[in-house]
């Protein structure tokens, strides 16, 4: 999956890199080259930066109170019994040989089996990948379409009730935890209103409107919090931006408002909203575990609860790689975003 989202990734920005304008043939291969080879040197360093965590994430996960053998067998277990569990699950071994054994599978494709599962890794991981992926996705935009409309109005029209309002709305959104919002939301919309369901999943496949109500919840609960951050960055960066030079040009020259933020001070000011949204990737993957353990939600947090819960090392290893791959792969769409929004950044510096 991860060479499909690279190869998909660099086709990407081979075909957005002609949209720069009219520039020389010659101008987009020696761009084409510099993305190339950018793409492979963040690779390159990608690798051990994810096997670290890995690496690290082992160690504290061996050093927790607890023995996935007594779990699977019971407290009434005999100690002859927990042995041959440790030895049938390779967990006799001393911890670097244990890890060096996940590596060398890793290599080849395999992170493991899943010891309460019963069942490979990667398979565990991908059936419950398009349920936290759906999740994030519709958090992530429904961020973008509340923050973006909201950051502008605000930063054009300063001090008005709207503009108090989206302050306010930033100081709630920021320092509420979204476990409160969520049991919150249950309390008022679910218990007392009966509007939406208080937890649950159906798949769109099977009821369209019954996933949509179910997945309205944990949205909210896991967006609101980028809600804030996003509109009081775009905000900030609006303001900025709207009292530079270029700005009063286009003024002067007689251009509309709404041309104004929208065409030319956009673009400008969403630059560094690139880096908080590449940011809450990883925020979006820590939260889905909470907001799916509120929601019983079936997806990669909830796994990982319960793998936490029946110490189920080689799921905690699995997703934690996975966890750090994707929060690495959403830098690295964030970095060349900056250069396809704004051609005066180049890769070879």
């Amino acid at each position: 999956m991860i060479p499909l989202l690279l190869s998909s990734l660099y086709l990407l920005v081979c075909f957005l890199l002609p949209f720069y304008g009219d520039l020389s043939e010659e101008i987009l291969t020696r761009r084409s080259i510099a993305v190339s080879q950018y793409i492979l040197r963040r690779i390159f360093f990608m690798i051990p930066t994810a096997l670290l965590v890995c690496f690290f994430a082992f160690m504290v996960i061996h050093l927790v109170p607890g023995d996935p053998a007594r779990v699977l067998l019971g407290e009434e277990a005999t100690p002859e019994s927990v042995a041959a569990l440790h030895q049938q699950l390779g967990l006799d071994k001393p911890l670097m040989q244990q890890f060096a054994i996940w590596f060398w599978q890793l290599l080849h494709g395999d992170l493991g089996q899943s010891i309460q599962l019963q069942q490979p890794v990667l398979g565990a991981i991908l059936q419950r990948l398009p349920v936290t992926a759906e999740l994030g996705i519709a958090s992530l935009l429904f961020s973008l379409a509340l923050a973006f409309p909201l950051g502008v109005y605000s930063a054009t029209h300063r001090h008005s009730w709207i503009d108090w309002l989206g302050n306010v709305f930033t100081l709630l959104g920021t320092a509420i935890p979204n476990f409160v919002l969520g049991l919150v939301l249950i309390l008022v919309f679910a218990v007392f209103m009966r509007i939406f369901p208080p937890g649950g999943y159906t798949s769109f496949a099977e009821d369209p409107v019954a996933n949509l109500r179910c997945l309205i919840l944990p949205m909210i609960t896991l967006g609101v919090g980028s809600v804030a951050a996003n509109m009081r960055q775009i905000r900030a960066n609006m303001i900025e931006v709207l009292s530079l030079d270029y700005i009063r040009t286009a003024r002067a020259k007689g251009l509309r408002e709404h041309a104004i933020w929208y065409v030319h001070a956009l673009r400008n000011a969403i630059i560094p909203v690139l880096t908080i949204i590449g940011v809450q990737v990883g925020a979006i993957l820590a939260g889905a575990v909470i907001v799916e353990s509120i929601f019983l939600w079936p997806g990669v947090g909830q796994l990982v609860v319960d793998s936490i819960f029946s110490k189920d090392y080689p799921i905690i290893q699995g997703v934690v790689l996975f966890s750090a791959l994707s929060y690495m792969l959403a830098n690295l769409c964030v970095d060349i975003g900056y250069v396809l929004l704004d051609p005066r950044i180049r890769f070879e510096k």
